[in-house]
């Protein structure tokens, strides 16, 4: 063994350096992976963090952003990296099956006080819950709502509100008509979850479940009025084509720009629609909750989130501080323009409702009836064929039956 030689240093000057690298040590470093889409935006989630970090200045966060099509991958390839993968991962809901089958999470159960969750909604923390385990903290309490722009509705002079998705299509043969704008309906369409998300919305709206007596089943009369609803959009014109390479951020740019009279999408494009700095027709949105096929039924998607701790994480007590002030009360209630907050008692809070009582009623009725993707260990395998499927149709390539039927017969082999 090679004998290092270590100089000696003045009383001072090596209390300093001691000192020194005494506060460096202390300071634990936790990865936090995010996505940069909907929901919070990456400057807001750095806003937070730095927040954080000055109240915990023994904990440093570096913070990953990666798209949503990205996360799912990101979090299960960096299982082997032990102690340098992450802390801190974002989750959806539909990704607690098959994380607890391969235990990429940590199960925070005792870690939550049956009072905590007595606060929190139900819908909220399902997001979170999977077979008795508590997988993390619900984050983002999030479904698809419908926007649509009052002046375009007062100029084709349509002066009730769609109530139901045949008087939504009604409406856009108006204006479409009348030639306000050439495509009324903008949605994302793109052979990504987004698209899953929207023809859930469809399927709950027209009540439909995935599931019946215990299996998957997508050839259901809500499943394909679901889909032949999106087909015939497009065949008359009234849905944007381009819809089908559309996510989220694509709807919201179309419809802030006047390029739509409806559009599908969550709860962010609520107040940055109606931001005049980047958009065109602030002042001019107007929301409800997703229609269905009768008057005062509601379709929804569950499309919430949570905060987890990786399996591997090295500093749990860290990240789970970390997670629970970014899922607390009082910072959502701050973010609250960009995400509604998981707690119940937010909604009385006046400064949560300001300028955005519109949302909190279309919230009211949608949060209560948001329907799950499958939730299934292969819901990634299952969601792929889905979305194939249902791209397949909208290009008009394949019978929406016979589409449906394909996803039948891949569900029935899933685990």
């Amino acid at each position: 063994m090679t004998q290092r030689f270590t100089p000696k240093l003045k009383g001072g000057l090596a209390a300093l350096l001691m000192l020194s690298a005494g506060s460096a040590s202390a300071a634990s470093q936790i990865n936090a992976l995010f996505m940069t889409q909907a929901a919070y935006s990456e400057n807001d989630i750095r806003a937070m963090t730095q927040d954080f970090e000055k109240q915990h200045p023994d904990v440093k966060v570096n913070l990953e952003f990666v798209p949503y099509e990205a996360l799912h991958d990101k979090i299960v390839a960096a299982k082997g990296a032990g102690g340098n993968g992450y802390d801190v991962v974002l989750f959806d809901a539909i990704w607690p099956a098959e994380f607890t089958r391969f235990d990429l999470l940590q199960d925070v159960s005792s870690r939550i006080t049956p009072e905590e969750k007595e606060k929190v909604f139900p819908g909220a923390l399902s997001t979170v819950v999977y077979k008795g385990k508590t997988l993390g903290m619900p984050w983002i309490l999030d479904t698809k709502y419908l926007y649509y722009n009052k002046a375009m509705l007062a100029k084709a002079g349509i002066t009730d509100v769609p109530q139901t998705w045949q008087q939504v299509m009604d409406d856009a043969k108006i204006i479409k008509q009348k030639n306000i704008v050439k495509y009324p309906l903008v949605w994302s369409w793109s052979q990504a979850e987004a698209l899953v998300c929207d023809y859930t919305t469809l399927v709950s709206g027209f009540g439909g479940e995935f599931y019946q007596n215990g299996k998957l089943n997508f050839t259901s009369p809500a499943s394909l009025k679901a889909l032949k609803l999106m087909k015939s959009s497009l065949d008359e014109g009234l849905s944007n084509p381009a819809s089908r390479e559309y996510l989220e951020e694509d709807v919201r740019k179309s419809f802030s720009n006047g390029d739509a009279a409806f559009a599908l999408n969550w709860t962010y494009m609520y107040n940055m629609a109606n931001d005049p700095k980047q958009s065109k027709v602030a002042g001019d949105v107007g929301i409800l909750p997703a229609p269905g096929d009768a008057p005062g039924k509601v379709g929804a998607v569950n499309g919430s989130m949570g905060l987890g701790i990786a399996k591997g994480s090295e500093h749990p007590e860290q990240a789970w501080q970390f997670i629970t002030y970014m899922t607390s009360q009082p910072v959502q209630n701050q973010y609250a323009k960009l995400s509604l907050p998981i707690w119940k008692s937010s909604y009385q809070d006046e400064a949560v409702k300001k300028d955005q009582e519109s949302l909190i009623a279309a919230a009211d009725k949608s949060l209560n009836v948001m329907l799950s993707r499958p939730e299934t260990a292969d819901y990634s395998r299952l969601s792929n064929t889905l979305q194939q499927e249902l791209q397949q149709v909208l290009l008009g390539k394949t019978p929406a039956q016979d589409a449906m039927a394909t996803v039948d017969k891949s569900a029935a082999r899933l685990r």
